[in-house]
């Protein structure tokens, strides 16, 4: 199969300003481009979040150290091409691909904000308004013949989604994708021998679902995720999520931003407005944040000091996998990985966590 990833005029650039690796990644998830998807790639409502970064904010903290940029952006297109892919089909695929058009600036730290961090379902409301009020997406719909409330919903079709521990395309890339670019559990030539061993299988419930058609490999595929999925959850990527949320939300109580600004602005406006335009106190706490390099824990209450109490969202996965012709979760075949796994799912986290400087948000 020969890849035509430059073969066809992109008229927004999107595949050209790629760096190799990405779209080499690309390539593994879709041999061939779907051409026709770039159009709905390059419409200004997707084009918006690819000004939103994957790490949910974390990017912006000298804690870490991500490789390079992986958009918001990217990450849908990946789902996208990970369903086109398994089912070639278009609307599907574009489900798959606006599943995020309404994520809003810094990701799951506005769950964080509206008191959802442990289900990070809190800014999805949006999606279906966004996608209806995308002139240059309901012209594509038209011309492709595809109604717009099949593809509103990228939960209603199970490669694309289904409920936690199952695999589906949404999971597969940002474990892929952040393991990659953020946490570098794995290399490309990984990735590849995990992807090509995936097949649609039917689950318990009859339902199709991504799954694993070699036991072993998904073994090594799950011992090497183990390493990623805590990180999700880590004090220091709470206090991360925590303080950005608690930032904006000083900023919208002030007047210094609205909630309708972190659909429509960038990050990088929304952090130049939090630096320029904002009042002293939010400005430098900013800025402290963007110079910490550590996070502490504690079990009481720490005054003097930013502190936070937060639970996060546990991440993970139980694939499927086939075992002498029948279909079987990894937990049923491996003992190791079921002792893994459960000991990050019992797994505390530390009741308190901060940062050395002191920020007190606004409440009012």
């Amino acid at each position: 199969m020969i890849s035509n990833y430059k073969k066809f005029s992109d008229k927004g650039g999107y595949l050209e300003k790629l760096n190799d690796e990405v779209r080499s990644y690309f390539k593994i998830l879709s041999p061939v481009f779907p051409d026709w998807l770039l159009d709905y790639i390059n419409t200004p409502a997707m084009q918006r979040i690819d000004e939103i970064n994957l790490s949910c904010g974390t990017c912006y903290s000298k804690i870490y150290n991500p490789l390079y940029w992986y958009s918001n952006l990217d990450h849908s297109v990946g789902v996208a091409l990970i369903v086109w892919h398994f089912t070639q089909d278009k609307t599907q695929t574009l489900a798959a691909l606006f599943h995020d058009i309404a994520t809003p600036v810094f990701k799951h730290c506005i769950d964080f904000m509206n008191g959802d961090s442990e289900k990070q379902e809190s800014t999805e409301e949006r999606t279906e308004q966004i996608i209806q009020n995308s002139r240059e997406i309901n012209q594509l719909l038209l011309r492709d013949g595809i109604e717009i409330d099949k593809v509103c919903n990228y939960h209603d079709y199970p490669i694309a989604d289904n409920d936690m521990p199952r695999l589906s395309a949404d999971r597969l890339e940002y474990t892929f994708s952040s393991g990659l670019s953020f946490f570098r559990i794995w290399e490309l030539e990984d990735i590849g021998r995990f992807y090509n061993d995936l097949a649609v299988l039917k689950n318990e419930d009859g339902i199709e679902e991504l799954g694993f058609t070699t036991p072993k490999l998904c073994e090594e595929y799950m011992n090497r995720a183990l390493k990623l999925w805590p990180e999700f959850v880590s004090d220091a990527d709470r206090t991360v999520m925590q303080f950005l949320a608690d930032v904006v939300k000083s900023a919208i109580l002030r007047g210094f931003l609205t909630v309708d600004d972190l659909y429509v602005m960038s990050e990088e406006e929304v952090i130049r407005r939090i630096r320029e335009e904002t009042d002293d106190y939010i400005s430098l706490g900013f800025s402290q944040f963007a110079n910490a390099e550590t996070v502490y824990s504690s079990n009481l209450f720490v005054r003097g000091k930013y502190c936070t109490s937060v639970k996060g969202k546990k991440r993970y996965i139980n694939p499927l996998v086939v075992d002498c012709e029948d279909c079987k979760r990894i937990r049923q075949y491996s003992a190791s990985v079921d002792t893994s796994l459960k000991n990050f799912i019992d797994q505390e986290q530390s009741r308190y966590t901060g940062f050395e400087f002191d920020f007190v948000p606004y409440s009012k």
